[in-house]
């Protein structure tokens, strides 16, 4: 039997970030998110949809310009 997994990278968030010379800790305080947030961003664990909804509008971009969403197969047995 397999299960689908939901994987989620924020890789495309820190490249933006990149691209406009911006830090994490700049961002956390415009957007005044927490910082165990963004230690959970970093380790591509998922967050609130509000967070990802702050975050877009002090960027002015949309969610696919910050999260990937990776779609992967986990194969389990029934034993």
């Amino acid at each position: 039997m397999s299960e689908k997994q939901i994987k989620i990278s924020y890789k495309p968030l820190w490249r933006l970030l990149l691209e406009r010379d911006m830090t994490k800790v700049d961002l956390r305080k415009k957007t005044q998110i927490a910082p165990s947030t963004f230690t959970k961003m970093s380790n591509n664990e998922q967050v609130s949809l509000d967070i990802l909804a702050r975050i877009c509008l002090e960027l002015g971009c949309g969610f696919d310009d910050i999260v990937q969403i990776v779609d992967t197969n986990i194969i389990t047995t029934n034993r």
